[in-house]
């Protein structure tokens, strides 16, 4: 920022004018409001720190952890194939089957959805790696019924 007002001055022949402390001054005040060196000031790109600040926008992912309890909230898979409404059905969707499955299914379908591994979920859950896996392919059968969609067991 400083550096790019002192080019500034010196264009303008201004140099006479260049002092440091102004030049730190001005350069703190435009990062305090978001401005980022070399970077435009978008108001319309959410992943803009100038925006984000403006607009009082916050990001967060569909998929968190509350921190207090550690309990699963929201989850969407989410591709670069995927649409806003394809995302808005599969959390709906996931949600409801979520709600359709027995309660230790859910907890181990909320904890794999978390991203834990077969072994990890085996301890939380005090059964066999074994297990889990088998409890992985049932989810996965109950889910696709839950879609409607057919799946050929051969291979």
């Amino acid at each position: 920022m400083a550096l790019e007002l002192f080019v500034s001055l010196v264009q303008q022949n201004k140099v006479d004018k260049a002092a440091a402390s102004p030049l730190a001054s001005y350069a703190c005040r435009h990062v305090k409001d978001g401005r980022r060196c070399g970077a435009s000031l978008n108001i319309r790109d959410i992943d803009s720190h100038y925006c984000q600040q403006r607009k009082n926008v916050h990001k967060t992912s569909w998929y968190q952890r509350e921190s207090e309890t550690g309990d699963w909230r929201e989850l969407v898979v989410e591709d670069r194939r995927s649409n806003p409404a394809d995302i808005a059905v599969t959390w709906i969707d996931f949600r409801n089957w979520l709600e359709s499955l027995s309660r230790l299914k859910r907890q181990v379908a909320e904890t794999l959805a978390s991203g834990e591994s077969t072994q990890a979920v085996a301890k939380h859950f005090q059964v066999t790696a074994g297990r889990i896996s088998q409890l992985r392919r049932e989810l996965l059968e109950s889910w696709n019924a839950f879609q409607g969609v057919e799946v050929s067991n051969s291979i």
